[in-house]
């Protein structure tokens, strides 16, 4: 009977290998893309690695597993949480990428899912193998590591967090007016992953301030309602607050709030501005308030708890985006795995208020449209956009859009026929959805996709306008082809139904050759110029490209031995103000 159900499933991990089409190794050699050209283009996933894989973990040992030896685990694990763990979860439960629980893989068997993960899949899965990534022996690790339950990592709370947190320097000392002639308004705060430092680059000039040491991986900038303060977060799960008020910006405190995490923001509400820090993690699953000027921690609540659709329970909703409600003294925050926003009413932190509200799984990215009323929340692997009202605390609507929505926090403009819209892209298709955002004006368009356009290819990570810009960017850094990685697609607002010109980002910056893919959007402050990182490894030459908005030509290249993976790119004032 064992002998027939592996080759069962022999056949069925043949026909994948037959199937996967863009990602199979007979594509790739009639692409000529050999083992040190698929090196070159890769390294950058939606997933990301993990920082999670360091540390001890406890792990429970299942008879019906294949053998490994104790060195063998070890480089699985390794590889799992630097490769895999972000799309598939710590515990393996699955997200943007599928379970990968003991009931499944062991009834696979170790020749289906060597095949499997040498080939990819054309849904997403990465040629780990075929594109020289892994090799042969380490695919066979794999192939038995994800046949042996999960190892599980140490919670993380109050006691850990307080042992980590330093005041650098206390509010007391700090200025009281700003101390500098920085034009904050135009500053630009850019993520230098894989350095763990930011840099602030002067938008006029267009030259670095400072390049500041943050943490692993650094993730993403968030700005205090004030424009006062620079809250960054690595996948490591470290805060560094940055006052930018200083006669040269400083780190004035630092904490770590968990393992790994991708969130931070802090509190919006008239009354409140400045006041509450919080940083979501996606382990351990929980969130996190902290005082705005020094990062104490306050409140620790997890996300552990039942799902969304079917109401069962699961042990890792990892925490991904969190917004600060401009219309109540809240924070929306994202539970991955459940599908459930908890909107934390933060105007009595020792009895804190949380109200669920249900929306379809595996919630991700999202950001306002226009008015900031209405949260646009992207259930990614569901292909659905959750609309919630902020004001009336309720779900507005849910949107059908393309193959995994990925928008960062999406486009806002004024379609010419269609009244406000709010677009996506997405990670698993070409198109970009426009759903319209005025249910007062335009109710007939209100949660609806008024239009898709056609964009250059999958794997959009993030897409831009601006109020004063008649252009929608379009980005598409995962696309396997190079010569769509490394441009912009970029639309006219008055006239959609005309195709997009493709700009070649990666060509304008004059970088040396090695891998580069064109990342993010991110306008200046007068929304005439628009930003680009030409992301490398972190061995190679990367730069950020400007280009006029108007004109749509290439304005200026910065480079500099110090701009190293510069992933992320936040303007101050847009950041602080969600203009997008």
């Amino acid at each position: 009977m064992k002998q027939v159900v592996s080759a069962k499933w022999l056949l069925l991990a043949a026909s994948v290998v037959l199937a996967v089409g863009s990602v199979s190794a007979q594509d790739a050699k009639s692409k000529g893309q050999d083992k040190a050209k698929a090196l070159e283009e890769g390294g950058m996933q939606v997933g990301g690695t993990s920082p999670v894989g360091g540390v001890e973990m406890m792990q429970a040992l299942k008879p019906k597993s294949p053998a490994m030896s104790k060195e063998e685990f070890e480089i699985g694990k390794k590889i799992y949480f630097e490769r895999c763990a972000g799309c598939h979860g710590v515990l393996r439960k699955g997200a943007t990428g599928k379970p990968l629980t003991t009931d499944i893989t062991l009834e696979r068997g170790t020749e289906y899912l060597k095949i499997f993960i040498n080939y990819g899949s054309p849904q997403g899965m990465p040629n780990w193998g075929s594109s020289g990534t892994l090799t042969e022996h380490e695919v066979d690790i794999m192939s038995r590591y994800v046949q042996h339950e999960p190892p599980t990592p140490p919670e993380y709370g109050l006691k850990e967090m307080n042992a980590s947190w330093k005041l650098l320097i206390p509010a007391s000392q700090r200025p009281k007016v700003k101390m500098n002639n920085i034009d904050l308004a135009n500053l630009f705060s850019v993520t230098l992953r894989d350095a763990g430092k930011i840099a602030l680059i002067d938008g006029a000039s267009k030259k670095i301030l400072d390049v500041i040491d943050t943490g692993y991986a650094v993730h993403i900038s968030r700005i205090s309602k004030s424009g006062r303060y620079l809250y960054v977060i690595g996948r490591d799960a470290k805060i560094v607050l940055i006052d930018l008020w200083m006669e040269k910006p400083a780190p004035v405190a630092e904490i770590k709030v968990g393992l790994e995490a991708r969130s931070v923001e802090t509190s919006k509400f008239k009354g409140y501005e400045d006041r509450y820090a919080i940083a979501g993690t996606y382990w351990p699953p929980q969130y996190t308030i902290m005082d705005g000027d020094t990062l104490k921690p306050l409140k620790v609540v997890g996300t552990r708890g039942m799902t969304s659709d079917t109401n069962e329970y699961h042990p890792e909703p990892r925490v991904a985006a969190i917004v600060g409600s401009h219309y109540r003294p809240e924070f929306l925050v994202n539970a991955k795995e459940t599908g459930m926003v908890h909107l934390v009413d933060y105007t009595d932190l020792e009895n804190l208020k949380v109200k669920m509200i249900k929306t379809p799984r595996f919630l991700h990215d999202g950001g306002f449209e226009s008015t900031g009323r209405y949260f646009m929340d992207a259930a990614n692997a569901s292909d659905k956009i959750a609309v919630i009202d902020t004001k009336d605390g309720k779900l507005a609507g849910v949107v059908s859009v393309g193959k995994t929505p990925h928008p960062g926090r999406g486009a806002n403009f004024v379609h010419p026929k269609f009244g406000p819209v709010w677009a996506t892209g997405h990670l698993g298709d070409e198109t970009v959805s426009l759903i319209g955002t005025d249910p007062k004006k335009n109710p007939q368009n209100a949660w609806k996709v008024v239009q898709t356009l056609k964009a250059a290819g999958g794997g959009q990570l993030f897409l831009k306008s601006h109020p004063k810009s008649s252009n929608l960017w379009v980005d598409a850094p995962l696309n396997p082809d190079p010569a769509i990685s490394q441009s912009i697609a970029v639309f006219d607002i008055n006239n959609l139904d005309k195709s997009f010109d493709l700009l070649p980002i990666g060509e304008w910056a004059g970088v040396k050759p090695g891998a580069k893919r064109v990342v993010q959007p991110e306008y200046n402050r007068a929304g005439d110029e628009v930003w680009f990182s030409v992301w490398s490894t972190g061995s190679e030459e990367s730069a950020i490209v400007v280009v006029d908005d108007k004109t749509r030509k290439l304005k200026a290249v910065i480079k500099d031995p110090r701009i190293i993976t510069p992933t992320g790119k936040f303007n101050v004032y847009n950041t602080q103000n969600d203009v997008y």
